[in-house]
Parts: C-alpha cells; sequence; structure tokens
C-alpha cells in the first residue's frame, strides 16, 4: 500500500479543557499520514486518480477548527472521520496532534495523540 504524508500543518484553533484555551486559542500541529493504492495515479500522472494533498488540507483545516473540543483526542477522531468520509481510495489514516503549548506547569516539547482509523474497521 502507498503512502501520501502531510508533516507539520500548524492551525490556530480553540480546543482544551480550560475557559483560556477555548477562547484565546493556540496553535496544534498535525502529521497525517494516509494509505491508499496509488498505482493509477502512478501509470497516468492524473490529479484524479490520487489523493489531492491541498484539497485534503483544505478539508482537514476546515474540520478541525470547525468546533472547540475539550480533547485533542475527539479533534483528531473528527479529522480522521473527515478524511475517510471524503476521500473513498483511502483505506486508513493516522492522525498525530501535536498541542505544543499546553497549559502544563513544565518544560516540554509538545503532549499529541495519535490515532488510527482504517476503512470498514
Amino acid at each position: 500500500m502507498d503512502k501520501i504524508y502531510i508533516k507539520d500543518l500548524t492551525l490556530k484553533a480553540h480546543h482544551g479543557v480550560l475557559p483560556e484555551e477555548k477562547e484565546n486559542g493556540q496553535p496544534f500541529i498535525l502529521d497525517i499520514t494516509i494509505t491508499a493504492d496509488l498505482e493509477k495515479a502512478r501509470e497516468s500522472d492524473n490529479l484524479s486518480d490520487t489523493v489531492n494533498y491541498a484539497e485534503m488540507i483544505g478539508t482537514v483545516s476546515a474540520v478541525f477548527m470547525s468546533e472547540k473540543n475539550d480533547l485533542i483526542e475527539h479533534a483528531a477522531e473528527r479529522v480522521a472521520d473527515a478524511i475517510l468520509k471524503k476521500y473513498k481510495m483511502v483505506e486508513s489514516v493516522t492522525v498525530f496532534l501535536k498541542k505544543p503549548e499546553a497549559p502544563i506547569n513544565a518544560d516540554f516539547g509538545y503532549v499529541a495523540v495519535e490515532i488510527t482509523k482504517t476503512r470498514g474497521v
């Protein structure tokens, strides 16, 4: 199975359990990996035979910023579901969602969640 990667997609959104997170927002960083059979696209060199990743970034951005979720687990799930719903050739999707400015009193790079969903499972 072939893969398409989107790395370090940075979006400002209003996810978190604290009121100031929902009010002020903060940056989130998404890494998305999809698996799909890209043989037809490799042979045809035609955009319609693959997953248009520019379009997919638009879909991810719209879904991710459309609601204020308490948990990044739920936000990542919504993104994965949207990708599987819209892009029928995607067999599985992994969403690695980083929250680098989580309100935690510690020195850390980011907190994150990774979820993988497979079509039909």
